[in-house]
């Protein structure tokens, strides 16, 4: 099912360390709105969608968003890549890093692990899909607040990119819905098959 590019979907391509701007990003890794929670709910959210379509959706948008926890690892990695401890202390990476080293951990700013439960799953595609809508609007804002405080435009490039495609996602889950509510207000006639 999966095939593997072995390139990013952007190139992230950071000249400039900035391990407080690596800190920050984090939130979109491994925070409860970030790409790890979006990938995993989209991903198992999919199995009770009722629809070719919105099977199809989120198995879709959930891959891509595995390819932006890609991306957000790289900007982070990028964005530490050969600090000092000194840089790492100053940015406020020193509980993660007595722990974890220079690992992309998958956690939020604060190093808060990330959980299971920041994920949803209720088996009813309208509740799921609404959340989903949610989420990818918190996601946008996230990107939004990342670039308000980036000031490398090598940075600020890529975090554009992922808010864009948080957008198309708000507008596909959306369709999708339309799609879903359809199926569940049409007439839907069985019929049983004659035995003999």
């Amino acid at each position: 099912m999966w095939i593997y590019e072995k390139r990013l979907q952007m190139p992230v391509d950071i000249k400039k360390r900035d391990p407080k701007m690596a800190q920050n990003i984090f939130s979109a890794l491994g925070g409860a709105d970030g790409e790890l929670s979006a990938s995993m709910e989209y991903l198992q959210q999919r199995y009770t969608m009722p629809t070719d379509q919105s099977i199809a959706t989120l198995t879709d948008i959930g891959t891509e968003e595995l390819a932006h926890l890609e991306m957000v690892s790289a900007l982070i990695y990028q964005l530490t890549d050969g600090a000092s401890i000194e840089e790492l202390k100053k940015a406020g990476f020193d509980p993660t890093y007595s722990v974890h080293g220079t690992g992309i951990f998958l956690a939020d700013p604060n190093g808060v692990p990330w959980k299971a439960s920041y994920i949803s799953v209720t088996s009813d595609p309208v509740a799921d899909l609404t959340a989903n809508m949610a989420a990818e609007q918190k996601a946008r804002a996230g990107y939004e607040h990342l670039l308000d405080i980036a000031t490398d435009e090598d940075v600020r490039s890529v975090l554009r990119y992922l808010r864009e495609r948080e957008i198309v996602h708000f507008q596909r889950f959306g369709e999708t819905l339309m799609d879903v509510q359809d199926h569940f207000s049409t007439n839907r006639y069985f019929f049983m098959k004659d035995e003999d």
